[in-house]
C-alpha cells in the first residue's frame, strides 16, 4: 500500500518537534542522564582505548546514537564524520566511501570496512543491513602501518553487540513508511550458562517500492527487498579468556539502477525511460571466529574470517527506450583472512627505563581472495555495424583474479614524564596476484583477447606520532603516516591497460582533542595535508558503455581541516556537530585518458561537509521519556569527473525523529530529507549519443517519512 508525501505531513512533524523542544527547554531539568558525556572506547588502533587519548582522527557512532538516528547502513552514519562522503547507487551493492578526497573502485577500495575485525577486500560486501551493531568508527588518515593494504585513506570499523552473559533480553520493531516501505527487526540475547556461555541472534527483513518511475511502463524500477540475519556464541571459560563465533548472512533482491541522462534527471527527477527493467541480486555469508586471552604480561588474540558472496544483475545498458544494449553481470568471490596478534597486557607495559612505560603490539596477517566475473553485453542487430543484422553477445570481461598476501606489523608507544606519548610503528606487506582475463564475441565476429598476467608487490608502511597532554583532558598531537593501495589487474579494460600500479600517500596531520566543563563538552580539531603518487582513478571504458577500469594518472594533493563538537548542555539536552573542509586537486602533469588534468579538483570530493544537530529528552513519568532529534547535513559543491565538466552544487538534507520510549514499548515518528531537496549525488561519463549531456546520474533519495513501533523486554 502506498501513501503520497504531502507538505502537510512534513509540517506536522516539524511542528511537533519544535513543540517538544520548547517543552524540554522550558521545563526544569529532569534526570534523564548525567550532566556529562559518556566515555567512548574505540579500536581504531586495534587495542581498546579512549577516543580522546588517540593521536588519530576518529569519529565513533555508538549503539545509542545509531538507534536515536535510525541508522540502518554505514553510509547513514557517515554524516557524523567530517570530510566523509559515500557515492552510493540505488542498488546497494555499489557503495564507495571517500575520506578527505581519497576513494576508488569497489574492487580495490581506498577505505577498507572491517566487520568485527575482518576486512571486506571488495566493497561489494561493505554496504549491508546493520543489525545488532554496537559501534561504527570512521578512522581518517592512512592506517597502513597497522592495517596494511587498501587503508591509505582510513578504515571503517563496525563492531557487533556482544551476547549477554547475565540476563535475557528481547526486542522487536516494525518501521513503516511511504513508498510502501515495510520492515521487521528482532533480536534476542542471553546466557546459556550464566557467566560462561552467551548467545544472540538478530533478524531483519525490509522491502520498499522504488523512488524512480519508468515512463515507458509506468512501473518503478529501483525497489529494494532484503533478508539479513546474525547469530553469535560467546564462550568465556575464565575471566581472562574468551572465544566468539559470529555468522552473518544477507539475501538482497534489489531493482535496477536508476541511471538516466543527467540533464533529463535535473529537469524531471525520479523519471527514466527504458525498454528493459533489470534487477540486482546479492547473497553473502560471513563467518568470523575471534579469540582473546589476557595474560599477566601479554595479550594474545586471533581473528579468522571467511566471506563468500555472489551478485547477479541485469540492466538496460543503453538507458534509453530503444532495445539497443543489455548487460548481464555475475560476480562471485571467496576470501579468507587470518590475523594473529600479541600486545602488552593492559596494566603491564614494558619498562625499558624506570619512568618510561612502553605499550606494544605486533602481529601477522595473511589472506587469500579469488574473484570471478562474467559480464555479457548483448547488442541488438545493426548496433555494432550496419552489416551485422543479428544479435551479438560480448563477454567482457570473463575473468578470474587470484590474490594471496601476508603482512607483518609492529608498534610501540612510549610515555615520557606522564605527559608525552611517542608512537613508532611499521608494517611490511607482500602479495602476489595472478589473473585470467578473457574477452570474446558470440558469434566470433572478431578475434578475442586472452591475457594472463601476474605480478608481485611489496611495501613498507611506517607511521609516527607524538601526543602531549598539556592539561588534564586536553591533548595536542602530530602524526605522519604512509599509506598504500595495492596494484593489480582490471577485469576489463582497453587493450594494454590491464594492469595498474600501487598508489602511495604521505599524510601529515596535527590536531587537538579537548574536554571541557567537567566532561560536558568535547571539542576536537585536525589539520592535514596528503600527498600521493600514482593515483588510481576509476575511468570509463570508451568502447564499452557502463564499464570502468582503474588507471594510474599521476599525483595529487589534498589539504584541509576538521572540527568535531559535542556538548551536553544539561540532562536531556545534547548538541553535536562535525565540519570538514577539503581541497583535493591533481598535481601538474597528471594525465587522464590522454588529457592533462593538473589543477583540476579530484572528483566526488565535496568542498566541505557539515552536520549540526540537537537531541532533546524529557522524562514524562517513571520509565517514560519523550525525545526529539533534529539534524541538518550540508555538502559543498563537487565534480563528477576528473575533467571537472559536470558536477553537483551544494545541497542540504534535514532529518527529524520524535518519539516516546517506555520501559517495554516505544513509538517514533520520523522524516528524512524533510525539505525534499533534489540533488544528484552520483553521476558518471557516458556516450553522448545515448545520454545527450554526456553523463548518466541517479537522483538522491527523496523525502521519506514514517513511524516505528516496537517492544523490548
Amino acid at each position: 500500500m502506498y501513501f503520497s508525501v504531502r507538505p502537510l505531513a512534513c509540517l506536522w512533524v516539524l511542528t511537533r518537534a519544535f513543540l517538544l523542544a520548547a517543552v524540554v527547554v522550558a521545563t526544569p531539568a529532569a534526570q534523564v542522564g548525567p550532566v556529562q558525556l559518556p566515555p567512548v572506547t574505540v579500536i581504531a588502533q586495534k587495542e581498546p582505548a579512549d577516543v580522546q587519548t588517540l593521536p588519530v582522527s576518529v569519529t565513533a557512532v555508538t549503539s545509542k546514537e545509531l538507534a536515536d538516528a535510525g541508522v540502518n547502513f554505514v553510509r547513514d552514519a557517515a554524516v557524523y564524520s567530517p570530510n566523509t562522503q559515500f557515492s552510493d547507487f540505488t542498488a546497494r551493492k555499489l557503495s564507495n566511501p571517500r575520506f578527505r578526497g581519497i576513494g576508488s573502485s569497489p574492487a580495490n577500495p581506498s577505505i577498507t570496512t572491517y566487520f568485527d575485525g575482518v576486512p571486506q577486500l571488495n566493497s561489494n560486501t561493505s554496504s549491508i543491513d546493520l543489525i545488532g551493531i554496537e559501534q561504527i568508527e570512521f578512522v581518517r588518515g592512512p592506517q597502513s602501518g597497522l592495517f596494511g593494504r587498501n587503508a591509505l585513506a582510513g578504515v571503517i570499523n563496525v563492531s557487533s553487540m556482544r551476547p549477554s552473559l547475565t540476563a535475557w533480553s528481547h526486542s522487536l520493531s516494525v518501521p513503516l513508511s511511504n513508498f510502501g516501505s515495510r520492515e521487521v527487526r528482532g533480536s534476542v540475547s542471553g546466557p546459556l550458562v550464566a557467566g560462561r556461555v552467551g548467545i544472540s541472534g538478530s533478524l531483519g527483513y525490509s522491502r520498499r517500492a522504488g523512488f524512480t518511475r519508468n515512463r515507458v511502463t509506468g512501473r518503478d524500477i529501483d525497489s529494494r527487498e532484503g533478508l539479513s540475519g546474525k547469530g553469535q556464541v560467546l564462550w568465556t571459560p575464565s575471566s581472562r579468556w574468551e572465544t566468539r563465533l559470529i555468522v552473518t548472512g544477507e539475501r538482497a533482491r534489489d531493482g535496477d539502477y536508476a541511471l538516466s541522462d543527467l540533464g533529463g534527471l535535473r529537469d524531471s527527477p525520479f523519471e527514466v525511460s527504458r525498454d528493459f527493467e533489470g534487477h540486482t541480486d546479492r547473497d553473502l555469508i560471513a563467518t568470523t571466529l575471534l579469540t582473546r586471552m589476557v595474560g599477566d604480561l601479554v595479550t594474545f588474540s586471533t581473528t579468522t574470517g571467511l566471506v563468500r558472496w555472489k551478485t547477479q544483475d541485469e540492466t538496460d545498458l543503453d538507458y534509453t527506450p530503444q532495445p539497443l544494449l543489455r548487460r548481464k553481470n555475475t560476480e562471485e568471490s571467496v576470501q579468507f583472512t587470518q590475523e594473529v596478534r600479541l600486545a602488552s597486557a593492559p596494566d603491564a607495559p614494558l619498562r625499558l627505563l624506570e619512568n618510561v612505560p612502553v605499550r606494544w603490539q605486533a602481529g601477522v596477517f595473511a589472506f587469500t581472495q579469488r574473484y570471478e566475473q562474467d559480464a555479457v553485453n548483448s547488442f541488438a542487430p545493426f548496433v555494432l555495424s550496419p552489416y551485422l543484422a543479428f544479435p551479438i553477445s560480448q563477454h567482457s570481461p570473463q575473468s578470474a583474479l587470484d590474490d594471496v598476501g601476508i603482512g607483518i606489523y609492529g608498534q610501540t608507544t612510549s610515555t615520557f614524564v606522564d605527559r608525552v606519548d611517542l608512537s613508532v610503528g611499521a608494517r611490511v606487506d607482500y602479495e602476489r596476484k595472478t589473473a585470467v582475463l578473457n574477452t570474446f564475441f558470440e558469434p566470433a565476429i572478431a578475434p578475442g583477447r586472452l591475457v594472463q598476467p601476474e605480478a608481485s608487490f611489496a611495501t613498507l608502511s611506517p607511521n609516527l606520532s607524538i601526543a602531549v597532554r598539556v592539561q588534564p583532558g586536553k591533548m595536542v598531537y602530530g602524526a605522519f603516516g604512509h599509506g598504500f593501495k595495492a596494484g593489480g589487474f582490471n577485469a576489463a579494460s582497453p587493450a594494454g591497460l590491464e594492469a595498474y600500479a600501487e598508489e602511495h600517500t604521505r599524510n601529515f596531520e596535527g590536531g587537538a582533542k579537548t574536554t571541557w566543563a567537567g566532561g560536558r563538552v568535547t571539542a576536537n580539531a585536525a589539520v592535514f595535508r596528503i600527498e600521493w603518487d600514482d593515483l588510481q582513478l576509476n575511468l570509463p571504458d570508451p568502447a564499452l558503455p557502463g564499464q570502468f577500469y582503474i588507471a594510474n594518472i599521476g599525483g595529487a594533493v589534498s589539504k584541509g581541516v576538521e572540527f568535531e563538537l559535542k556538548g551536553r548542555v544539561r540532562p536531556g539536552v545534547d548538541l553535536f556537530s562535525a565540519v570538514g573542509y577539503t581541497d583535493a586537486r591533481f598535481k601538474a602533469g597528471s594525465v587522464s585518458s590522454g588529457v592533462l588534468v593538473g589543477g583540476n579538483k579530484i572528483p566526488n570530493t565535496p568542498e566541505y561537509t557539515a552536520t549540526v544537530g540537537v537531541q532533546l529528552s524529557h522524562v514524562l513519568r517513571l520509565n517514560e521519556t519523550a525525545f526529539v532529534r533534529a539534524e541538518v547535513t550540508r555538502y559543498g559543491a563537487f565534480s563528477y569527473d576528473d575533467l571537472n565538466t559536470a558536477g553537483q552544487n551544494a545541497y542540504a538534507l534535514a532529518n527529524v525523529r520524535v518519539g516516546l520510549r517506555g520501559r517495554f514499548v516505544f513509538a517514533e515518528l520520523w522524516g528524512r530529507n524533510l525539505l525534499d531537496t533534489r540533488y544528484i549525488p552520483v553521476a558518471l561519463p557516458f556516450n553522448p549519443q545515448l545520454a545527450p549531456s554526456g553523463f548518466l546520474g541517479e537522483s538522491g533519495a527523496p523525502r521519506t517519512f514514517g513511524v516505528s513501533a516496537g517492544i523490548t523486554f
